[in-house]
């Protein structure tokens, strides 16, 4: 009862604060921002509360890798994002009698553009040649269950981004927990992702896109091993260069071999509903390919495919 009044309070003071002062791209490295994985992707981005995200959850809530069964878990995603842009990612986790260690990577490319220089006393330019982008992330994670229901994760990780000969570069830190409330199949994830000091790029300081999430998921048909699945999440978003949002999901499970998705972003500009659907083989090495659609209204639409494998 005292986390469900929790997560109302939460919500409620979002949505006020919501109204008060807009904070939009007042922080930088936004790239950290985007969704990871496909089956984040086509739930709404709702994946805090996931505890079957192995060591993708690295990208999400580091505490969800506490719940991994696999000795051995990587996975591996890519979007072609707007204009060209592309973004890619990939994971791997070790699971140890001490915990579980991971190290996540994220790339974007945001291509290439044309370098020029104006002439002097006529209105036209000169093209000089080209110049190049480029935004990474290096994450690395432990994380551990201390019960059957509780696990926490932490991750330090370095960011940087580049344009032409100019770089801004920074280390930030996420945390987590996930736990399993003992009420059915419920369970409680919250995450704080990107808190650090200010960066600097030439000699402008701005902030970390830092965020604070908590999300819900429970079972409202079956559960983990019923030959069908209906899971439910939703997941309230604070983050310091935004108004506040609420996503919400399903993922509908046959047989844990195949999974069709769904999700809703509240409270957004531009961004709405998503969907997306994934194929267990059925392997004797674990492996999974899922891929999300997302729509983004006027800026168009949103592809992901995610491959992730396993090994005991």
């Amino acid at each position: 009862m005292r986390v469900k009044l929790l997560f109302i309070l939460f919500t409620l003071a979002c949505l006020i604060q919501a109204q008060e002062f807009k904070k939009t791209a007042t922080a930088g490295f936004v790239f950290l921002q985007l969704p990871v994985t496909a089956k984040s992707a086509g739930t709404g981005e709702t994946s805090v509360s996931f505890s079957d995200l192995n060591s993708s959850s690295i990208f999400s809530n580091p505490a969800g890798m506490g719940f991994s069964e696999l000795t051995h878990s990587f996975s591996a995603s890519y979007s072609p994002w707007f204009a060209d842009i592309k973004h890619l990612a990939a994971s791997y986790s070790y699971n140890t009698n001490f915990g579980v260690f991971g190290v996540g990577v994220t790339a974007v490319d945001f291509g290439t553009m044309k370098r020029t220089k104006r002439i002097a006393g006529q209105s036209v330019y000169e093209v000089l040649g080209d110049f190049s982008a480029s935004a990474l992330a290096v994450s690395f994670g432990y994380s551990r269950m201390l019960t059957d229901r509780f696990s926490f994760g932490l991750a330090v990780k370095y960011v940087r981004e580049g344009i032409d000969s100019y770089t801004a570069e920074n280390v930030v830190l996420d945390g987590g927990v996930l736990y399993y409330t003992g009420l059915g199949s419920l369970r409680i994830g919250a995450a704080l992702q990107n808190f650090g000091t200010e960066a600097k790029y030439i000699n402008d300081p701005f902030k970390m896109p830092s965020v604070l999430k908590l999300g819900l998921a429970a079972e409202v048909l079956g559960d983990m091993k019923s030959e069908y699945r209906i899971t439910a999440i939703t997941e309230a978003l604070h983050p310091n260069d935004g108004d506040e949002r609420i996503n919400a999901g399903f993922e509908l499970a046959w047989k844990n071999l195949i999974f069709v998705r769904g999700g809703y972003k509240f409270f957004t500009d531009e961004e709405s509903y998503s969907f997306g659907f994934g194929i267990n083989p059925g392997l004797q090495i674990p492996m999974q390919i899922d891929f999300a659609f997302a729509d983004y209204g006027r800026l168009g639409n949103i592809m992901r495919f995610s491959l992730n494998l396993g090994y005991n």
